[in-house]
């Protein structure tokens, strides 16, 4: 009797478990499979493939041109940054470039009807032809530096630099004086938890991204008024223009202007400065702006890179330098 209700209680047993492990093994398939579906989402949303060709809007032309992808880099590099830049500087870029080209794509894919990116630096980022590039170069210069290019783009095809796996709006610029800028404080908004304000080494020694602009009093108002109706201004006071505050990277955050306090960004928009790092002097008929550095501060510095690869840094070092928190990976 007993021996019946031991094979009994086996056989409950054996019942009540048999749906636990098919159940159990059932949802670890579909665990599986939506992991494998999110995978397959994820592919699909970041499909880098489908990107050997890009369609390039020549702005002058107002045509389309479609260009394989690492050769279009050729132009943007050799457009944006000096052949004569050490080979880790040129590779930086390179890299730069191919990022910025693909947030620009995936973030921007209806800004230019039929294409995928343009050819101005004011809108995009700036590309030439070979042919164009050439004929700006010293002769005895044309095959080195485009060799050199090309190598440096070839060295890093297919390399992006991604923040939490997805690519980062890539920005760069020529001169940052010696300290990068968030962005919230050229454009404003939350800005981008990459790219922050860092200082770097040797970029004093590129004294031709210093400048001067000397304006009359009389073209210095008439520019004012054009943007502010009711500017008036004293100069017998002794803080008629007084910077009130500066950015972290050292730019003129806000300056009162007479009767108008402005941005250290709309200042440089509306006399056409290199950047927002000036300090303004007033002489008996002119009004004079120093300036330090020459674009807008964010992301990469041009000339900072080449200070960094000077000193030894790869183009890894560099990007890691301008960039926080992201991975370069190869796509």
């Amino acid at each position: 009797m007993k021996k019946y209700i031991i094979y009994l209680f086996i056989f409950l047993c054996i019942c009540f478990c048999i749906p636990i492990f098919f159940t159990s093994s059932f949802k670890s398939e579909e665990a599986n499979s939506n992991i494998q579906e999110n995978n397959i989402t994820v592919e699909a949303t970041y499909d880098y493939k489908q990107y050997k060709t890009i369609k390039v809007l020549h702005k002058s032309t107002n045509k389309i041109e479609e260009i394989p992808f690492e050769e279009y880099l050729y132009g943007v590099v050799s457009a944006e940054m000096p052949a004569s830049y050490e080979k880790e500087a040129l590779k930086a870029q390179a890299i730069v470039a191919r990022t910025y080209t693909l947030y620009k794509i995936i973030e921007n894919s209806s800004k230019h009807k039929g294409a995928n990116i343009c050819d101005s630096s004011s809108c995009c980022q700036a590309w030439i032809s070979k042919e164009n590039r050439l004929s700006k170069w010293e002769e005895e210069k044309r095959t080195e530096y485009w060799d050199k290019i090309v190598n440096c783009v070839n060295e890093t095809q297919g390399k992006i630099i991604t923040y939490e796996k997805k690519p980062i709006n890539a920005f760069f610029h020529s001169n940052s004086g010696g300290t990068t800028e968030k962005p919230i404080n050229v454009w404003g908004g939350s800005g981008y938890p990459y790219l922050q304000s860092v200082q770097t080494s040797g970029e004093d020694a590129y004294s031709q991204y210093s400048s001067k602009v000397t304006l009359t009093k009389e073209k210095f108002e008439e520019t004012m008024k054009k943007a502010h109706s009711n500017f008036k201004i004293d100069y017998k006071k002794e803080d008629c223009i007084k910077i009130k505050e500066y950015t972290e990277g050292g730019r003129v955050k806000t300056i009162t202007i007479g009767n108008v306090e402005l941005s250290g960004v709309e200042v440089r928009t509306l006399f056409g400065l290199k950047s927002a790092n000036f300090k303004v002097t007033i002489e008996s008929k002119n009004i004079i702006f120093e300036v330090i550095g020459y674009g807008h501060g964010v992301g990469m510095s041009q000339t900072g890179a080449d200070s960094l690869a000077k000193q030894g840094k790869n183009y890894e070092e560099i990007i890691y330098h301008f960039y926080t928190g992201v991975e370069i990976e190869n796509i």
